[in-house]
């Protein structure tokens, strides 16, 4: 009788583990800039993004201990991902891409604690922003020196590991692009330079075809599914940034719709529309991540013709938040669950600062959504 109980108690134990291992948690964030400052955190003014960042990092560390509305820890963490805009030459105070690299180094990769289930340390997944790809290749806006590509190198030599890999010297954006894709749990995760322009999308074509169709894919990247028109590149010859026009140069697609780029998030339709017959063409793209125009928010992109439903997750940021800027008890990262047997996909918004005055305070969970990741 002893040996019977013991037997099914063991089986209850594996099942229950097998049940908690289905759940796979990442944490996101983005746009970091370290290099410039925030007016107002914790009291102070005019604060280095290299202290806003560390404390944040620290909030991050205790997310395993957090309980969950169903009265569960969060427990191991696998994955950090980091959307980019790591280091940014163009705003006062001006610092060096090096340093800025330097600074997210020791937050990310030293003081980060983060464990996943294997007893190792979360695997820290990192893809560039226009700020990172700026400082490689120039911008409009006179910097000195004109290019330090040092975080795109880095991002490109921490992701791609290459047998030989790259330098200041010998890096050219044009042929180095970071993009990457892993299978977590039955589930495929892209991760590519900026925004699924027309080479973005030969790459995922390509990515994509050795992937079952029935496969949910997601997206990371660091732009919203809309783009910023600036961000394509100049249409006019010689095609070069000029500070008249506004294009940045970032995407291998010139400007369709006139020759100035249109402020904010306007005035892309056309070339959205290439990115919306990709995605009728691959109905399993379920979910879209990004930062870039920050603030925490789950909605869905609709297309210009409103003729796609694509989930979409934009994240904050802990220096140039839209809200979180002007009100830091709105600053916030977001915990990811995938229940992969479920293929529910679980996001979360989390409060890391609800308390200036208390740096000790706990994270507290704001708004969240959970959606299917099921191929119809």
């Amino acid at each position: 009788m002893f040996k019977r109980i013991l037997f099914f108690t063991i089986i209850n134990l594996i099942f229950v583990v097998s049940i908690r291992a289905q759940v796979i948690n990442m944490v996101y964030t983005s746009d970091a800039h370290y290099g410039i400052t925030r007016p107002k955190f914790r009291g102070d003014t005019n604060v280095p993004g290299y202290r806003v960042n560390a404390a944040m990092i620290k909030q991050m560390n205790t997310v395993p201990t957090l309980t969950l509305p169903n009265g569960q820890t969060v427990g191991a963490i696998d994955y950090v991902i980091q959307s980019g805009d790591i280091a940014n030459r163009m705003e006062i105070p001006i610092q060096s891409a090096a340093t800025s690299w330097s600074q997210f180094e020791k937050d990310y990769m030293h003081d980060l604690k983060l464990t996943g289930r294997n007893g190792k340390p979360a695997q820290l997944l990192v893809v560039p922003g226009n700020h990172d790809i700026s400082n490689a290749i120039g911008h409009s806006k006179a910097m000195n020196p004109k290019t330090d590509p040092t975080s795109m190198v880095q991002i490109y030599n921490m992701m791609m590991k290459p047998a030989q890999p790259k330098t200041n010297a010998d890096y050219n954006y044009a042929t180095d692009k970071i993009n990457y894709s892993l299978n977590i749990q039955g589930i495929h995760f892209i991760f590519i330079t900026l925004w699924p322009d027309s080479a973005e999308r030969i790459w995922m074509q390509k990515d994509l075809e050795n992937v079952a169709k029935t496969t949910p894919v997601i997206i990371f990247c660091h732009d919203q599914p809309t783009c910023e028109a600036k961000h394509f590149t100049n249409p006019v010859p010689p095609y070069n940034m000029t500070a008249t026009n506004k294009f940045e140069n970032l995407t291998a697609e010139h400007y369709k719709e006139g020759n100035v780029a249109a402020k904010d998030d306007g005035g892309t339709d056309i070339e959205q529309r290439g990115w919306v017959k990709f995605l009728k063409q691959h109905s399993n793209i379920k979910a879209y991540f990004h930062g870039n125009s920050n603030y925490n928010e789950f909605y869905v992109y609709k297309g210009p013709d409103n003729d796609v439903a694509l989930n979409t997750f934009r994240v904050d940021s802990p220096m140039k938040g839209n809200v979180s800027a002007k009100d830091e008890t709105k600053l916030s990262f977001q915990l990811i669950s995938l229940d992969s047997q479920k293929q529910l996909l679980t996001v979360r918004e989390c409060l890391w600062d609800t308390e200036p005055s208390n740096p000790n305070a706990k994270i507290v969970f704001g708004s969240s959504k959970t959606v299917s990741l099921k191929v119809e």
